[in-house]
């Protein structure tokens, strides 16, 4: 049995993993799917003081609290930032690393930087003299919202969605324990409607554990656990 901890992106909540958490527990494993600070089911935490590092910590307590180890542990988009801090900071207790179509930082890197896009987005926001940034609009198809072109799919979809506040695309990870480098990393990229702007960072080669790279990918729109859910599972359970 493995543990996966499927972590969501901005905007999202935990319900967007749902029709992939039952695929990996009938497969018998344990699986968590929480909400971060300030999103859907802890939308009421909401506030300007809500960043990264408290998205960190959210991964970081759960880990701890539920006495989690050999996790596999999941970001999607922005919370490849999030898992990279997390891993960071409890490195023994991270089997594997899974960049879910995520950002990758480096060390000291916030997701503006990773993805400069952010920073038109978070300009806006500063202008109006406000710190919540809406969710990017629907666009047409292949693009979508976030990648879900289905009307019923898109419509499940904006009901979990809520605003992010901007200090989440500020804060800058923490990746200055060498342990983590330790950790075997998996890459899962969605290849179609990526939006123009959208900026996707080479995956070097090697892996920082000095194995080749492991990249996979799906034919599919950004949120690839709502459009492809058995597909994604199935890549997944190779790592478990």
């Amino acid at each position: 049995m493995s543990t996966y901890l499927l972590v969501h992106g901005a905007w999202h909540s935990g319900q967007c993993w749902e029709r992939v958490v039952p695929l990996l527990e009938s497969a018998g494993h344990r699986v968590f799917a929480p909400s971060l600070t300030g999103l859907g089911d802890k939308a009421q935490l909401l506030g300007p003081e809500v960043g990264l590092d408290t998205h960190v910590e959210d991964i970081v307590g759960l880990i701890t609290e539920e006495d989690l180890t050999e996790v596999i542990l999941v970001g999607h988009s922005y919370a490849g930032l999030v898992v990279s801090s997390a891993a960071n900071r409890v490195p023994d207790r991270v089997a594997h690393l899974v960049y879910l179509d995520a950002m990758v930082p480096e060390d000291g890197e916030s997701a503006a930087d990773v993805q400069p896009v952010t920073r038109a987005l978070i300009d806006r926001v500063a202008r109006s003299g406000g710190w919540r940034v809406p969710p990017l609009p629907e666009l047409p198809p292949p693009a979508g919202l976030f990648g879900v072109t289905d009307p019923a799919d898109a419509a499940w979809l904006r009901s979990m969605l809520s605003d992010q506040p901007v200090r989440c695309f500020e804060q800058p990870v923490r990746l200055d324990n060498p342990a983590v480098n330790a950790i075997p990393r998996t890459h899962i990229h969605s290849t179609v409607g990526v939006p123009e702007g959208v900026v996707r960072r080479p995956v070097p080669e090697t892996q920082p554990n000095g194995t080749p790279s492991q990249v996979w990918e799906l034919a599919t729109g950004h949120d690839c656990m709502i459009t492809m859910p058995v597909e994604l599972s199935e890549l997944l359970l190779k790592l478990g």
